[in-house]
């Protein structure tokens, strides 16, 4: 199997910072997510040094005893922070209807969004793939959703799940302005 990274690489220095503090965070030793991963310790040692040249097999099976995805082991170093202003995550008109990613980056399977509907604003959902879970929590105002001809009303704090390949639509029937977020949950591609 070939290597899955390039020695010296910052994704080689990334992933043994990350290794090491995601080890420390759960008081383990090497020798004990060694075993858990099932690889032998010298190998682990490698990939906390910063050295090692793993393959993607060895990065699976440290993420697996991490309880991490694999891109957590080599993503930017833990404990980096990064400050994204609201002008710069993505955001699109939908109608009257403004919609904004909640995160910076996107994770895998998943779409956090935050949906602001002017007074009296609708919008229509878009069908998603069968096995899709939504998730429609109201922050502020009065919504109602309808979702394969039935109709929720939302106050805030209300949250409604649901299956995301069924036809749905949005509308906000307070007075005022009504904020939402919506979580989807995509069904995993095999």
């Amino acid at each position: 199997m070939a290597n899955a990274l390039a020695g010296g690489s910052s994704e080689s220095s990334n992933l043994g910072r990350n290794v090491r503090q995601l080890r420390e965070r759960r008081g383990l030793s090497q020798a004990q997510l060694a075993k858990l991963a099932g690889v032998p310790r010298a190998t682990w040692t490698h990939l906390e040094s910063g050295e090692a040249n793993p393959t993607l097999q060895v990065l699976i099976k440290a993420a697996a005893a991490l309880q991490v995805r694999l891109e957590e082991l080599l993503a930017s170093p833990l404990g980096e922070v990064t400050l994204v202003p609201v002008a710069a995550l993505p955001t699109r008109q939908r109608g009257p209807v403004t919609v904004r990613k909640l995160l910076p980056e996107s994770l895998a399977g998943l779409d956090l969004e935050r949906m602001h509907f002017p007074n009296g604003a609708r919008l229509t959902g878009v069908p998603h793939t069968e096995g899709t879970r939504e998730y429609l929590t109201c922050e502020r105002g009065l919504l109602e959703l309808t979702v394969a001809g039935q109709t929720y009303r939302l106050n805030p704090g209300d949250v409604v799940a649901f299956r995301g390949n069924q036809k749905h639509a949005y509308a906000n029937v307070g007075n005022g302005e009504a904020i939402a977020y919506s979580v989807i949950s995509f069904q995993p591609v095999v």
